[in-house]
C-alpha cells in the first residue's frame, strides 16, 4: 500500500521484512545512553540476534560502559543510509542494556560479528578483539519509538511516481 499523504506517516512505518533487511544490511547504528543523566550517543557496529537483541562489542572503560552500568535504559537507531536499500528507512528503539564479561559470552559474540564486519578474513578480525577489556552490550528492545519506509510514500516521499 503506497500513502499519497506526506503528512500522515502512518502508513510509512518500517516493518516486517523490511525491518529485517535493514538490520541484515546495515552495520552500523546510533546507541543512545544516559551519561551523568545527560543524554549521549556512540555510532557502533552490531549484531542481532534470533531474538532480536542488538549485541555491540567494545571495551572496559568506554562512556557506554559507564553509562550503561549507571542506568540501563537506552535507544538504539538503524538508519538504512549508506547501504544501497531503496528508498529511506529508519527505525528507532528503546531498550535495556546489560554488560557481559564473562569471556565465552564475549567471544562467541566477536565470532558472530567478525562475518558482518570482516568476511574476507573473520579470523584475523576475532584476533584483534581478542583483547583482556573486551566485553559485549546487549541490549533487550522494550518499543519501537519511530520508524519510517519512504518506499511506502508516492515518489518515495519525494514526489514523482509511487514504486509500490
Amino acid at each position: 500500500m503506497v500513502s499519497e499523504d506526506i503528512e500522515d506517516l502512518s502508513g510509512a512505518r518500517l516493518a516486517g521484512r523490511a525491518r529485517a533487511e535493514l538490520f541484515a544490511t546495515q552495520t552500523e547504528c546510533v546507541l543512545s545512553f544516559l551519561q551523568d543523566g545527560v543524554p549521549t550517543a556512540v555510532v557502533l557496529s552490531y549484531q542481532v540476534d534470533e531474538d532480536d537483541h542488538f549485541w555491540f562489542t567494545t571495551v572496559e572503560g568506554r562512556r557506554q560502559v559507564r553509562g550503561i552500568e549507571s542506568d540501563p535504559r537506552v535507544a538504539v537507531v538503524v538508519s538504512g543510509a549508506g547501504t544501497g536499500l531503496p528508498g529511506r528507512r529508519m527505525v528507532a528503539l528503546r531498550g535495556r542494556a546489560r554488560v557481559h564479561r564473562d569471556r565465552d559470552v564475549v567471544m562467541d559474540r566477536v565470532r558472530r560479528l567478525a562475518p558482518r564486519l570482516a568476511p574476507g578474513d573473520t579470523d584475523a578480525f576475532v584476533r584483534l578483539l581478542d583483547s583482556p577489556g573486551r566485553l559485549v552490550i546487549e541490549v533487550v528492545p522494550t518499543g519501537v519509538t519511530a520508524s519510517h519506509d519512504s518506499t511506502r510514500l508516492a515518489g518515495d516521499g519525494r514526489g514523482g511516481p509511487a514504486r509500490c
